[in-house]
C-alpha cells in the first residue's frame, strides 16, 4: 500500500519506519489503559534506534570500502558500547561495566577471531563488520539477562547465601544455584531460537541472501553457521559473566556485599 504513494528508495523507508513507530506506541497506549507504564523507556529507544542506525548506516557507507583492519577497531568498539548497555541491567553489582566488557569481550571476541581465522566468517568488511555486530549483540542481550537474574537472584535469596557461608560453604558453593539459573535464564532466547529455526522464523540474513541470489540451500546451511557462532558466543558470554559476577558480591574476607535495594523490597 506505501509503495502506491511514495517512490522506491529512502522515502519508502522512512514511511514503513514511520507506520511501525505508529504500531509500537499503539502498543504503549494498550499497555497503559491497563495501567502498565512502557511510555519512556520504549519512546526513547524508538528514538535512539532511529538516530543511530541512520548514523551507522552513513558510516558503514566509508568503512565498507576499509581495509580488514578498520572492521576490527569497529567491533571493538561496538563491545564497548555493548558493555556499557548490558551494564545496565546489572546496575547494583559491584563493577558491572567490566564484568560486561570481559564477558562480552570474551565470548563474542573469542568467537569472532576463531571463526575468522578459520574461514568461516569472511575478513572483509563487507561481511565482518555485519556478521560480528550480529554476534556481539546477541552477546550483549544474553550478558545483560545473566547478570539481571543473577543479581535478582542474589538479593532475594540472602538468607540462604548467608545461612551457607555460617556453616562453612566457601562463596562459591553458595552462590552456585543462583549463578546456574541465571545462566541458564540468559541462553533461553538463543536456544529458542536454534529451535524454532526455518519453522517459526526465516532469519533476515538467509531471506537477504537469498534476494541477492546466493543458492538458497546454501543461505540455510550459512544462517545455521551463524546461528551456532551466536550461540557459541553467547554461551561463553554467559559463563563468564555469571563467574566474574560471582567473584564480585564477596569481600577478601568472604562477605557478601550485595544486598537488596529499597526498591525490591518495596516489589
Amino acid at each position: 500500500m506505501l509503495s502506491r504513494f511514495f517512490e522506491p528508495g529512502i522515502e519508502l523507508g522512512l514511511a514503513q519506519a514511520a507506520v511501525a513507530a505508529l504500531l509500537a506506541l499503539g502498543v504503549i497506549g494498550l499497555a497503559r489503559q491497563q495501567r502498565i507504564f512502557l511510555g519512556r523507556e520504549t519512546a526513547l529507544a524508538l528514538v535512539r534506534g532511529f538516530v543511530q542506525v541512520l548514523l551507522v548506516g552513513a558510516v558503514l557507507v566509508v568503512l565498507l570500502r576499509e581495509p580488514t583492519w578498520v572492521a576490527v577497531l569497529v567491533l571493538l568498539g561496538m563491545i564497548a558500547a555493548a558493555a556499557t548497555i548490558a551494564a545496565r541491567r546489572g546496575r547494583g553489582l559491584p563493577s558491572a561495566f567490566f564484568i560486561s566488557l570481559q564477558g562480552i569481550g570474551f565470548g563474542a571476541g573469542t568467537v569472532i577471531a576463531l571463526m575468522t581465522v578459520l574461514g568461516v566468517i569472511d575478513p572483509e568488511p563487507t561481511s565482518l563488520i555485519p556478521v560480528g555486530s550480529m554476534i556481539i549483540a546477541n552477546a550483549m542481550v544474553t550478558g545483560a539477562l545473566v547478570l539481571d537474574r543473577f543479581r535478582g537472584e542474589v538479593e532475594a535469596h540472602v538468607g540462604h547465601i548467608e545461612a551457607a557461608l555460617a556453616l562453612g560453604a566457601s562463596p562459591h558453593v553458595a552462590v552456585g544455584p543462583y549463578v546456574q539459573a541465571a545462566v541458564l535464564a540468559g541462553l533461553i532466547p538463543r536456544l529458542d531460537s536454534l529451535r524454532s529455526l526455518g519453522v517459526v522464523w526465516i532469519p533476515g540474513l538467509m531471506a537477504g541472501m537469498i534476494l541477492a541470489g546466493a543458492d538458497p540451500v546454501y543461505a540455510a546451511v550459512y544462517q545455521f553457521a551463524v546461528l551456532t557462532m551466536i550461540y557459541a558466543a553467547a554461551g561463553l558470554t554467559a559463563v563468564a559473566s555469571g563467574l566474574l559476577a560471582r567473584s564480585r558480591i564477596f569481600t577478601p574476607a568472604e562477605q557478601l556485599v550485595l544486598r537488596p535495594s529499597p526498591s525490591s523490597r518495596e516489589r
